[in-house]
């Protein structure tokens, strides 16, 4: 079991542990992983340390993901305002692999490829990229990650949303994935929200 006393701050339950991840070149692999606890992952004969991190913002203790983030045990998330909860899936089996994004009763799909491209994306940035998150329908302003997440410049050279209709607000429902992940931070204000990369 975990010892709650070794893991003040932490929404961590007794017996349960969290997913973490973190980036390898251009890989990102798991490791199950206790309190933030370093953990061995063997990775092509490549020893690498994992940790789950829990980084204080704005004095509190930012959420790791809560979940595994498969269909069963999806990750549980929220926007970046932290008014809507969401969660997430890697689905393998779909042509491209894809997150799934259940949002109340609808269900938004983006590219996979997405994780590890944004990442990559923001730490050539280098800075803070606001998030500008928008429906389809409606134009993402420039210079934004919504924008980014659509433009043809972009490694996919297109949407990375793949459902018709729901293939907006990339900048909404993935940049708290990547914070999760530990790949990017993420403001949290009411609006105008904004994320830079970890690497």
């Amino acid at each position: 079991g975990i010892d709650r006393a070794a893991c003040p701050g932490s929404r961590v339950l007794m017996n349960q542990a969290f997913t973490a991840w973190m980036r390898k070149g251009s890989m990102i692999v798991r490791k199950r992983s206790i309190c933030g606890q370093l953990s061995l992952l063997s990775i092509g004969g490549n020893t690498v340390t994992v940790a789950a991190r829990l980084r204080k913002r704005t004095g509190r203790v930012s959420d790791m993901a809560i979940g595994a983030g498969t269909k069963a045990d999806p990750w549980v998330l929220k926007t970046p305002p932290g008014t809507s909860e969401y969660t997430m899936y890697r689905d393998e089996a779909s042509d491209p692999p894809t997150i799934v994004c259940q949002v109340g009763g609808t269900k938004l799909l983006y590219d996979a490829r997405a994780i590890n491209d944004l990442h990559t994306w923001l730490m050539a940035h280098g800075d803070w990229m606001p998030l500008g998150g928008a429906d389809e329908q409606k134009a993402a302003p420039e210079g934004t990650v919504e924008a980014w997440g659509r433009s043809e410049s972009n490694p996919r050279g297109g949407w990375y949303g793949l459902k018709k209709g729901l293939r907006g607000r990339f900048g909404v429902y993935m940049p708290p994935l990547l914070e999760a992940l530990g790949l990017a931070e993420v403001t949290h204000e009411a609006r105008n929200n904004k994320m830079r990369a970890i690497g």
